[in-house]
Parts: structure tokens; C-alpha cells; sequence
């Protein structure tokens, strides 16, 4: 039975209702004494689990700012490069009211008459929040000031300078040791335990050192390894806990799916966290609507083109690759594509026929069905839970560092990545196959990986593949350096010209692409297939023009264009973003970073 979280934020309201300002000099403690409240385990626990924010199924919605997708959304790093934004009116990301809130717990917990090990546990998961904030920070940032506790309007530390990266990335990193030490194992499902900060502990230092290493404007990269070993080790002991596994019942068209569609990840051994939503229980969440129905993302063909064929080798290695038709594109690859795209002959209920991709939205014409789920009763679309951390991405993680430090091996690669493969029916990695032939796309997109570089760019890979639209890529492109693949406008499905398409993989045709120039005929009129079905008309053309689908070449065919912006990428400058305006104005002693 699925267990649930409930949490009561009456009090907890009372607590942080001077925190509405958004202001460091504004504390908690105007509303509520911390002598009268910091007494007992049950007001830690209060606290802290007001504390509790974990990303949701909105998450399936976050890869605009990616490679992944086309969006016609106002995504920030879109704009950045479209030259349509700069420091003056970039104003987001310098809120610190978070921070007040927990650094106001971790000054006043010891006032609570219980036991060392409980108030670590807390100290812990507030430890775990503070890390959280100041990597988001340190990725926007990089230099940002350290605030280890609350703020008089008095004190001078409300205006000092950002502190260095290496400072607040080191406290992040003392901060996420203690957390994986002392938070308890054994907590309400639907928080974080030991296991959840682990897996962040491993993500932070994967990403610093990692970022170190490629960014060469740090002058850091003496100090990439350090990251990238503990990143190896902590992932390492949450692998030889054997807490979990991948979810894995020999259903390889189908067991990938399950994760992001099921009722109850609680009891799913690769969740080591999940956001648990239940109508019946008053917690719900439906994103179906804006998955698949009027969304504001569509799969990218170069993501498709990622992918491998179900056999290992390369979907980019067949001749001609880039001129496939949608059905082709999805004929004997690797299982995953299918359970993350819409494919040809899918079915959407309640309808008893195929679903046929609408192409008059200005997107790519691909339709992502991770996060969407396939039902129409409201109980089942508002109760499917969301996994916050996977044991794939502690897997990943450990493969990627170990590459990275250059001590990798069959063995380690067999325990991690081919486990995630063999989930999907994939063959294995092979780390002495994947480093005497590189992928010449990848080396081409990823230029600056010295060594290593075949196994490097498939673990690359299969990050791409098995965390689609779930929030991770843009921050794999940020710290890998290549912000340059950004600048590629995404591009859609490829038709070689007018005429009539089969979209659903039995051969007979359902849609006919006719030039911009002729008026779609009355319904009575329109031309039908050999089953009797009215064919869907498209008027086709190029980007700019009247059409419906607009081709890279016109009526002369090509892929689906999205946009016609010139995006530039900016180096280093477009991995950082400006601290506001106003803030600098406020404070001197912030100084812009990297020609902001």
C-alpha cells in the first residue's frame, strides 16, 4: 500500500512569517522566540520538514533551456544568445530568504533538550537545504557571497564582496558530508534519509569537478580531481550498500516507462527519493496537459539522433541518417526511444486508432510521452509519484567520474553503466571498443575531452538518453563546457518534399503536405487513403511564410525548422549569469563576473 507524507504547516507559518521580504536583515525570529520554540524533536522536525522542497512533474517541462527540445517558451540562455537580453534587465536568481530560513534552524537547533544523534539528523537535512541553495547559486554565480548564519541590518556583512567559488564549494562540500553522515536512514517516505543527500553529495561534486576540469577561466583544474574523487567514493559506498537496484523485471520495452507513470515509487528499488502525490490524500499533480497537449517543448531530432540502435552500433553511422522518415527513425533502436517519444503506432486513450503527430504547431513534430500518462481517469493522472533521485544516476555518476579520473575499468563499467543498459535490452559498453573508435559526432561536439574520450562520450551519451526531460542536461552541457550547442536551432522531423507521409508505421499513408501556395480543400473534398480515412492536410513552406509546416527548404523538403534566430554563444561569459542590477547599486562591493 502506498504510504504518504503528512505535514502540518500551521505552526510552521507562524515560524516563518517574517520571511515573506526576501530580505537577509528579516528573521524568523520577529514572529516566534526561539526559546520558546526550538525545545523539542517534534518542533525540529516541524521546522525542518517545512524546509522540504524536492522538484516535481513539472520537472518532464524543464529541458527548454537544453539541446533537447524546441520551445517557443522565453527561455533565459535562449534569449541571452538571441542578443535580446543583458545585465540590466536580467533580475532574477539573488533571493536569499531561504537561506534566512535555514541558517536561522542551524543557529538555534542546540536549544532543543534531545538527544546528539537527533539533533545531527536535523542539522543534517538543514545542512543537505543549505548545499542545495548554494550550488543552485554557484551555477548561476560562480562567486557568491557565504552567509554561515542570520543578519542584523547592522552588520557589515550584509555588503561584502561575493566570496571566492572555492570557498562556498567547499563549505557546500562540508556542509553535504555532514548531512550523508548524520541524517538518519529510516525517514518518512516522500523525505530525504542518508541515501537522498548521498546521491546529492555525488551530483555536487560530479558537477564541480567536472567544471573545474573543462572550464579553464577558473584556474581551477588543479583541483577537478579532489571533486571527481569524492563524487567516485560516495557513489561507490551507495553502491556497495546494495540498498538498491535498477528497476529491472525483464521487460525491456516497458520497465523504463513504469518509472515515470507508476502509482507508487516507494517500493521501487531504483528510487532513492520520490515526491509521492496521491489525489485521494488531498496531494495531486496532473501535467498531462501541458506534456503532450499545447506544451511549450518538443523533442529535438538531434536527441533522437542519440540514441543507438537496439544492436549497440550507431543510429548516426547509417547512410543517410539524416534524411529517415519518422517511421524509419524509430525502427530497431534502443527500446528506451519508444517509451520517451511518441512512436509510430502508438495509441493515446481513449482512442481505438493510432495517434498521428500534429505537425502545425511550429515545433519539431515529435511528441514526448515521458511524464505523460496514459489514462483518462482523474484519480490515476493526479496520483503517479515523481522521482526525485534515481539509482541510475548514482551509477552514471560513478562510471563518468571514474572516466574522468582517468581509472575506469571493465568491471566498474559492467556494475553501473551496463546495468542501466541491460534494463533496456541493450548490448554492453565495451570500454576498449568505445576508446579505439569514438563516435566522430561526439568528438565533434565535445572537442575538449583528452583522454578517454570513446568511453567518455557514451557515458555522455547515456546520460542524454536515460535522463530526458528530467531536468539534467543543461547543467551536463554548463559543467562539460559546451555551451556551444546551444547555438544549433532545433530541427524536427524530415520529409523530402510534397506529397503523402505514413505516420503511423502501417504502410498507409495519413497525411499529405501541400504547398503554402494552395488552399486546403473543403472536407468533402479532401483525398482519403486506402482505408477509407480522410487524409490530415498540411500547407507547406518556408519558416517566416503562412504554412503550417514550415521545411528547411520549402516545398522542396527538408527537416522541420523551428525558429530563424542566430543564436551566438559567448565564451565564458554565457555560462554565468550577472548578479541584478539593483543589487550591485545596493552593494558596491559585488563586482560583476566574466565581462557582466
Amino acid at each position: 500500500m502506498k504510504k504518504n507524507i503528512y505535514i502540518l504547516f500551521t505552526v510552521l507559518a507562524i515560524v516563518m512569517g517574517a520571511c515573506k521580504k526576501g530580505n537577509l536583515d528579516r528573521f524568523p525570529q520577529d514572529s516566534i522566540s526561539p526559546n520558546l520554540f526550538f525545545n523539542t524533536e517534534e518542533d525540529l522536525s516541524l521546522y525542518v520538514n517545512g524546509l522540504l522542497s524536492m522538484p516535481d512533474r513539472n520537472s518532464y517541462l524543464n529541458d527548454q533551456s537544453s539541446d533537447n527540445v524546441a520551445t517557443t517558451a522565453a527561455v533565459e540562455v535562449k534569449n541571452v544568445m538571441a542578443g535580446n537580453t543583458n545585465a540590466q534587465n536580467i533580475n532574477s536568481g539573488w533571493s536569499w530568504s531561504r537561506l534566512r530560513n535555514i541558517n536561522y534552524f542551524l543557529e538555534n537547533y542546540n536549544k532543543a533538550n534531545i538527544g546528539l544523534e537527533v539533533k545531527k539528523h536535523y542539522a543534517g537535512l538543514a545542512r543537505y537545504y543549505r548545499a542545495q541553495f548554494y550550488l543552485d547559486k554557484v551555477k548561476r554565480f560562480s562567486d557568491v557571497p557565504w552567509y554561515s548564519g542570520t543578519l542584523n541590518p547592522q552588520d557589515k556583512e550584509l555588503f561584502k564582496a561575493s566570496d571566492p567559488r572555492t570557498l562556498v564549494m567547499d563549505s557546500v562540500m562540508a556542509d553535504l558530508d555532514f548531512a550523508y553522515k548524520n541524517v538518519k536512514e529510516n525517514v518518512t517516505p516522500g523525505t530525504p534519509g542518508k541515501w537522498a543527500t548521498a546521491v546529492f553529495y555525488v551530483r555536487a561534486a560530479l558537477y564541480e569537478g567536472t567544471y573545474r576540469k573543462y572550464h579553464n577561466e577558473l584556474n581551477l583544474k588543479a583541483s577537478a580531481n579532489t571533486f571527481l574523487e569524492t563524487a567516485a567514493r560516495v557513489s561507490g559506498e551507495i553502491i556497495a550498500s546494495k540498498k538498491f537496484s535498477i528497476y529491472n523485471t525483464g521487460k525491456p520495452l516497458q520497465d523504463y516507462a513504469t518509472l515515470f507513470a507508476s502509482q507508487d515509487l516507494t517500493s521501487n528499488p531504483e528510487v532513492i527519493l520520490a515526491n509521492i502525490f496521491d489525489q485521494t490524500k488531498n496531494v495531486s499533480q496532473n501535467v498531462n496537459g501541458v506534456v503532450f497537449g499545447d506544451y511549450e517543448q518538443a523533442p529535438a531530432k538531434d536527441l533522437i539522433q542519440a540514441y543507438l540502435m537496439k544492436d549497440g552500433t550507431r543510429f548516426t553511422a547509417m547512410p543517410n541518417y539524416d534524411k529517415l522518415g519518422f517511421v524509419k527513425e524509430f525502427e530497431n533502436r534502443d527500446p528506451r526511444l519508444a517509451q520517451t517519444m511518441a512512436y509510430p503506432g502508438w495509441v493515446r486513450v481513449p482512442d481505438a486508432q493510432p495517434y498521428l503527430q500534429r505537425l502545425n504547431k511550429n515545433f519539431t513534430g515529435y511528441h514526448q510521452l515521458k511524464g505523460y500518462v496514459n489514462s483518462t481517469d482523474n484519480v490515476t493522472l493526479n496520483s503517479v509519484d515523481f522521482p526525485v533521485y534515481r539509482y541510475a544516476e548514482v551509477l552514471l555518476s560513478y562510471a563518468e567520474a571514474l572516466a574522468e579520473l582517468g581509472t575506469l575499468n571493465q568491471s566498474q563499467l559492467d556494475e553501473s553503466v551496463n546495468l542501466i543498459r541491460k534494463r533496456a535490452g541493450m548490448p554492453n559498453l565495451i570500454m576498449a571498443d568505445a576508446n579505439a573508435s569514438p563516435d566522430p559526432l561526439l568528438l565533434q561536439q565535445f572537442n575538449n575531452v583528452e583522454s578517454n574520450q570513446g568511453v567518455i562520450l557514451e557515458i555522455r551519451r547515456e546520460r542524454r538518453v536515460e535522463f530526458a526531460f528530467e531536468n539534467s542536461r543543461f547543467d551536463d552541457l554548463m559543467r562539460w563546457k559546451a555551451g556551444k550547442l546551444l547555438t544549433k536551432s532545433p530541427e524536427g522531423m524530415y520529409f523530402p518534399g510534397l506529397g503523402k507521409y505514413d505516420m503511423t508505421g502501417d504502410g498507409v499513408e495519413d497525411i499529405i503536405l501541400i504547398d503554402k501556395s494552395v488552399t486546403i480543400p473543403a472536407e468533402a473534398s479532401k483525398e482519403k487513403n486506402s482505408l477509407g480515412v480522410t487524409l490530415i492536410y498540411y500547407r507547406t513552406g518556408e519558416i517566416g511564410s503562412d504554412a503550417t509546416v514550415f521545411l528547411k527548404n520549402g516545398a522542396n523538403g527538408g527537416v522541420i525548422v523551428t525558429e530563424n534566430v542566430t543564436r551566438k554563444f559567448e565564451e565564458p561569459k554565457y555560462y554565468y549569469r550577472p548578479i541584478p542590477q539593483q543589487q550591485v547599486v545596493l552593494n558596491p562591493n559585488l563586482k560583476q563576473i566574466f565581462g557582466w
